[in-house]
């Protein structure tokens, strides 16, 4: 038992405290694979060890999710692209128009990704991906509205060259400087989820 992971195989028990894959609160060994170990869901870790399903995300983990989430904006933005173009050979304004409208409306889904962060702790990139967003202390969701603000909070990520995003490569917990700044923890070994409306629902 620790404050503070030793490795990426520790795990965060809902008492706050961090122990090793073999070890569960109160003395008692972690479930085996496949025995009925617990799942973590909101609320708590449910004393999960890793192998039953509560493992810290990887950083290239992590960035395939990012990447999708961007893959799915950046394709909004090329049907915006083509009707702005298509619209703009009938009328200048009408394209200009359709070009605004794709950008607020770009603007807004990123927000909303943030929102699910915080909601369902997953975005679809990490409901594809089989990760989730949690609290550090005991394994909650953060909230909608918390989410959103951890979105932003990544402008801090991005400060000195982007180095915040390459912090899970040498933190102990894996966590972006925005992940530190609002106490989360991405977690990986999650219920993914197939493509489809679901991944974009609060």
């Amino acid at each position: 038992m620790s404050d503070t992971p030793i490795d990426s195989t520790w795990w965060l028990a809902s008492d706050g405290k961090w122990y090793p894959p073999e070890q569960a609160p109160g003395g008692q060994a972690a479930a085996a694979p496949g025995m009925g170990a617990p799942t973590v869901g909101p609320g708590a870790f449910a004393n999960a060890a890793p192998a039953g399903g509560a493992p810290l995300a990887e950083w290239i983990q992590r960035v395939v999710a990012w990447l999708i989430d961007g893959a799915i904006i950046f394709a909004f933005y090329i049907v915006i692209w083509i009707l702005a173009l298509v619209l703009g050979a009938v009328s200048d304004a009408l394209g200009a128009i359709v070009l605004i409208v794709g950008y607020l409306a770009a603007v807004g889904y990123s927000f909303w990704i943030y929102y699910l962060n915080g909601a369902t702790g997953q975005s679809p990139g990490k409901a594809l991906t089989g990760l989730k967003v949690v609290s550090e202390t005991d394994g909650s969701l953060i909230g909608g509205g918390m989410g959103i603000v951890r979105g932003l909070a990544h402008f801090l990520d991005s400060l000195v060259c982007g180095l915040g995003y390459f912090l899970p490569l040498f933190d102990a917990k894996k966590q972006t400087i925005s992940d530190k700044v609002i106490k989360t923890v991405v977690l990986a070994n999650q219920e993914k989820k197939p493509f489809g409306p679901d991944i974009f629902k609060a």
